[in-house]
């Protein structure tokens, strides 16, 4: 129990830094509730976001619940991760470069009891972080007036969970992932021009989010030969509205003057996450190469999106706009090899770790589709082995990521990956003779 306290603890330490960092830069992430997360450990992030039909005994694997009920039952299980990224923004022959770096995730996960496992930790859900601006003229006359606009925003949306696995029947597990979702954004988008005639025109737009996250999971496993299996992994993530109240704030400014005019507008319950189905397969040889392939849903579509309008008669509105968000889905396929997991030397437990992903956007821009998503990684999970340990791993991965869609920004983004599964045996009983 002391153990346990002090994990949760140290859990506790890390998320309130975790808070305090942006893991993106990108000017996509003004869109929605920002960019979404990889809620996966460093044993999926190896293989791209993989892991829906993985079930590992040295592994917590958040993104299929049902796993859970694989973790070994001697053992306590610590998993934290890192990344650090660079990002390369292209537009018009215009190349940005920018970097930031993250502390992802804070999970912990043990066998409670004969065929029941439980995760508990801090992962993200979105991210919101950039700040740019555009110039330009409003007439051709010899001296023409001059506007910026800058956008900046920050935040982002966190979960702390507590999850469990149950394997009723042999090779059949169905779990649950119950989240506390907090977090908040934080956008501006502020109007200046050179003529101090003309007004300038700012909007922030503010939304605090405080609500649950509900996971379900399900896999079965079933048996080839001797050597080969196969396991069918499904999730399901429940959608609903997450009582938040997003708010517009438009200020107009006489530059001459100095004399503002304010009006605040709000939606009330105006943020919804969407209901997510997921669909994985996984290969298993021998427990020395395991193949899989993922699917998932995220049905977006139908949702409302918060906007600034104006109305005919020239009033500002913020309201519910429909055909703005779509339906996003997601593939990936990925593979693990560990040469030995039994075997005696050092070599025979390094995994090598590869992985491939194609993701659809969720939401329009000016009513063209967004940035369309395709990704590549591989890593290796290195065993920490010494006179105490010799199940715990290091899992460190490289991730190429790109964004793009037609007109709009590119991205490319390089991402180190690096996590650490502390595997200690807290609960094997000694016999002294």
């Amino acid at each position: 129990m002391k153990k346990l306290i002090l994990c949760a603890a140290l859990m506790a330490l890390f998320s309130s830094t975790a808070l305090a960092q942006s893991g993106t830069n990108s000017p996509y992430s003004q869109y929605g509730l920002g960019v979404l997360s990889d809620n996966g450990t460093g044993f999926s992030r190896s293989m791209n976001g993989l892991g829906l039909g993985f079930h590992e005994h040295n592994q917590i694997n958040t993104l299929n619940p049902a796993s859970y009920a694989s973790i070994d039952s001697l053992s306590f299980i610590f998993d934290v991760g890192f990344s650090g990224q660079v990002t390369n923004f292209q537009e018009n022959g215009v190349k940005k470069n920018a970097s930031n770096a993250d502390l992802d995730y804070v999970v912990a996960g043990f066998h409670l009891a004969k065929r029941l496992g439980v995760s508990f930790g801090v992962l993200p859900y979105t991210n919101v972080g950039y700040n740019y601006s555009s110039t330009g003229k409003l007439d051709a006359s010899s001296s023409p007036t001059t506007y910026t606009n800058t956008y900046s925003g920050t935040g982002g949306l966190h979960q702390v969970y507590l999850g469990a696995g149950w394997e009723p029947l042999k090779g059949l597990s169905f779990g649950f992932n119950i989240g506390y979702l907090w977090g908040s954004n934080d956008r501006s988008v502020i109007n200046s021009y050179s003529n101090a005639y003309i007004n300038t025109l700012s909007k922030y737009y503010t939304a605090t989010v405080n609500n649950y996250k509900l996971d379900l999971g399900l896999q079965y496993t079933a048996k080839i030969n001797h050597n080969d299996n196969l396991t069918l992994g499904l999730t399901y993530g429940y959608g609903h509205k997450i009582s938040a109240d997003p708010k517009c704030q438009i200020i107009s400014r006489n530059s001459s003057t100095g004399v503002s005019d304010t009006t605040a507008i709000s939606i009330s319950n105006g943020l919804s996450i969407p209901s997510t189905y997921g669909a994985g397969l996984m290969y298993n040889h021998a427990n020395k190469l395991k193949l899989g392939l993922d699917y998932s849903l995220m049905k977006y579509s139908g949702i409302g999106y918060p906007m600034s309008t104006l109305s005919s008669d020239g009033k500002q509105n913020y309201e519910l706009v429909n055909g703005v968000y779509k339906n996003r889905q997601k593939f990936i396929v990925g593979a693990t090899y560990c040469p030995n997991e039994n075997g005696r030397h050092f070599m025979d437990h390094v995994r090598y770790n590869i992985g491939a992903s194609y993701a659809t956007p969720y939401y329009k821009i000016n009513g063209k589709d967004g940035p369309k998503e395709y990704g590549v990684s591989a890593g290796f999970g290195i065993p920490i082995i010494n006179g105490w340990n010799n199940r715990s791993y290091l899992n460190i991965s490289g991730s190429w990521t790109r964004q793009e869609a037609v007109g709009l920004i590119k991205e490319n983004t390089f991402r180190i990956n690096i996590g650490l599964t502390f595997n200690e045996r807290w609960f094997a009983k000694w016999k002294v003779q």
